[in-house]
């Protein structure tokens, strides 16, 4: 697996709305996108800084893992995922991964927010930290 660098933080919060202004007021950044993946239940906001995004995640259903995520952590949010972007592809790296005795979330790659290709690792393998592969189909 070609992981090239991080494509992004993820971070899981209660609200869009309340979040969006403390990043960009009081840490200066400027939200880029809003946009809402339907069939995973989340809204998400994206921030860059420097070469690396952050992403807010509401929920959009208490069915939703950031729903979840939020409840096992007090109500509150807070850093709920990291995401490496991978050369060679994510089918390839979940293969890699699965090959060396690694458990995957994802089975097969699904789209993501921007249009990227995604699936994540379960954090049992990757001590703990849920770790997402991503790739652009347009490079």
């Amino acid at each position: 697996m070609q992981i090239s660098h991080i494509e992004h933080v993820g971070i899981a919060v209660t609200s869009l709305e309340e979040a969006i202004p403390f990043y960009e007021n009081l840490l200066g950044f400027k939200c880029f996108a809003v946009e809402e993946v339907a069939d995973q239940y989340v809204k998400t906001a994206f921030f860059k800084v420097g070469q690396t995004k952050l992403e807010l995640l509401e929920a959009t259903s208490p069915d939703s893992a950031i729903a979840k995520f939020i409840e096992k952590n007090g109500g509150r949010g807070g850093i709920q995922h990291i995401a490496f972007a991978v050369e060679d592809g994510v089918a390839n790296a979940l293969a890699e991964v699965q090959e060396k005795g690694g458990r995957v979330v994802d089975q097969a790659p699904r789209k993501g927010a921007e249009g990227l290709n995604i699936a994540f690792l379960h954090p049992k393998t990757t001590c703990g930290t849920l770790v997402e592969l991503c790739e652009d189909p347009n490079k």
